[in-house]
């Protein structure tokens, strides 16, 4: 068979066929790869548009926070706070041991260090955006 390298014209859709593969690699090395994700949604009274949140992924004992934002009007007002502490109790009921996110240095680092999260790994590069800091709070 021949392979060949190509730009994704939509690379937004070529996300699950490439993830599949490995995922089925994952599932037959070590097994139990799917992961189990978990979000929390910052609406406004009556309306279901999601202005803000959290969200997570469980697998193999750790629990990834990939994304957590509230919104401007919203800030300082400790929806962030609520946001991790349900995410932390989340992590805990689902057995995890540890908790790990990434933040830019223009991002939250102060904030996560507050909940009891630690830089276990950097990233440097050109300021303001780095560095990226890798941080991780352990459950156990």
């Amino acid at each position: 068979m021949e392979f060949s390298i190509q730009r994704a014209a939509a690379p937004d859709d070529a996300y699950m066929p490439i993830w599949a593969p490995l995922l089925a690699f994952n599932q037959q090395a070590v097994g139990d790869a799917q992961g189990e994700a978990f979000a929390l949604n910052i609406t406004t009274p009556g309306d279901n548009g999601i202005l803000g949140g959290l969200w997570a992924l469980s697998l193999w004992g750790s629990f990834y926070i990939g994304l957590v934002v509230t919104p401007e009007g919203a800030r300082g007002q400790g929806f962030g706070t609520q946001l991790m502490a349900q995410a932390e109790a989340e992590a805990i009921a689902r057995g995890c041991r540890s908790m790990w996110l990434d933040t830019y240095a223009f991002q939250a680092r102060g904030f996560y260090e507050r909940l009891g999260f630690s830089v276990f790994g950097q990233i440097d590069g050109p300021p303001p955006m780095f560095p990226r800091y890798f941080m991780q709070k352990l459950l156990v």
